[in-house]
């Protein structure tokens, strides 16, 4: 396949993953069909199945798209410098804060990823597989630097996004919102303590 081929494939299946994510917005998740988002693109359903097989496919596509942008700013947020508590404070924050942003407050939106989860979809599988990375490369150097005390990174990691879960998860969010329990700060708090957290100066 030439590039120019590839380009305009890879252009195509942005422009229906485009679409499809804006009437899940519009409409809702089951609502829509493969012929609305092919109206929408003035094209033939059958058109759309060559560039995905599936409306799952379409889906999962959207959903991708979705927590892609939550992992790439947990992956920056790993890549700063600075103290390891700091970060991973900054880490656990922001994916609760864009995960609310985007689906708590978008009741259609929301559909769509609790679907996706409660399937359990591949791309949600990855997308705690890269969350729970991001987690664990902060950990790992606060432990190299004396910040944490932890005897198993990958065991202090799990724990840490299992601790979160009321946080992350789409749905536990929307029903705990307004709900008595800890704050997310209260929860970072306790998973800074657990990790044994000690303040830079107190390290050097």
């Amino acid at each position: 396949m030439s590039v120019i081929s590839e380009n305009t494939e890879a252009d195509m299946r942005h422009r229906i993953l485009v679409v499809a994510e804006r009437l899940f917005r519009q409409i809702g998740y089951q609502k829509t069909t493969v012929a609305d988002i092919a109206k929408v693109l003035q094209m033939s359903p059958a058109n759309v199945y060559r560039f995905f097989d599936s409306k799952k496919a379409i889906h999962s596509g959207v959903a991708r798209h979705l927590m892609g942008e939550v992992e790439q700013a947990a992956a920056s947020i790993a890549a700063e410098s600075g103290p390891a508590g700091d970060r991973l404070r900054k880490l656990l924050s922001t994916v609760h804060r864009m995960n609310r942003e985007r689906y708590v407050g978008d009741e259609k939106l929301h559909e769509m990823v609790a679907i996706a989860m409660e399937e359990n979809w591949d791309v949600c599988v990855l997308h705690m597989q890269q969350i729970v990375g991001a987690i664990t490369q902060i950990v790992t150097q606060g432990a190299a630097s004396g910040e944490f005390d932890v005897p198993d990174v990958a065991v202090a990691a799990g724990c840490t996004c299992t601790a979160m879960m009321r946080f992350f998860h789409p749905q536990m969010i929307a029903q705990t919102i307004n709900k008595d329990g800890p704050t997310i700060d209260q929860m970072i708090d306790f998973i800074l303590r657990s990790l044994g957290a000690r303040t830079v100066a107190a390290v050097s």
